[in-house]
């Protein structure tokens, strides 16, 4: 997988994101949980679609899920991705019961199937941003 570069655009965390870019910086994944009702969530956001509630926690998740379907990417809609194409983002069903999107690291794109396991990597783009990515599960 290319490292990304300063060049690209980063993501801008938000009050309601910035545990999960925390986590992500430190080689975790943490998902929103609703305090009231129990459901997980993501993207993180302030109010709860089940329940209504803007109580929230934030709970470890595995880091583990099934890919759910992917694109590859022709074209560069930002200059700053131009050197990486042809390149693959995968939407993965977390085991958390959440959808994740991220690009892959380390799996050639006629390996990927749909139930395909994976988990979650670690991409440090500098000092500030972690971004996830995901390769096939190393074990059980």
């Amino acid at each position: 997988m290319n490292q990304p570069t300063a060049e690209k655009p980063l993501p801008e965390p938000s009050l309601e994101s910035q545990p999960f870019w925390d986590a992500l910086r430190a080689h975790r994944l943490v998902f929103q949980q609703c305090a009231s009702c129990g459901k997980v969530r993501h993207y993180p956001r302030p109010v709860c679609d089940d329940c209504f509630s803007m109580e929230v926690t934030w709970s470890q998740a595995s880091g583990r899920g099934k890919v759910h379907s992917w694109t590859v990417c022709h074209h560069a809609f930002h200059p700053g991705f131009k050197r990486e194409l042809p390149y693959v983002v995968l939407t993965v069903d977390m085991d958390e019961g959440v959808r994740m999107v991220g690009q892959v690291d380390g799996l050639p794109e006629d390996a990927l199937q749909v139930g395909l396991p994976v988990e979650v990597t670690y991409v440090d783009v500098d000092e500030s941003i972690t971004l996830p990515a995901f390769r096939a599960q190393t074990s059980g």
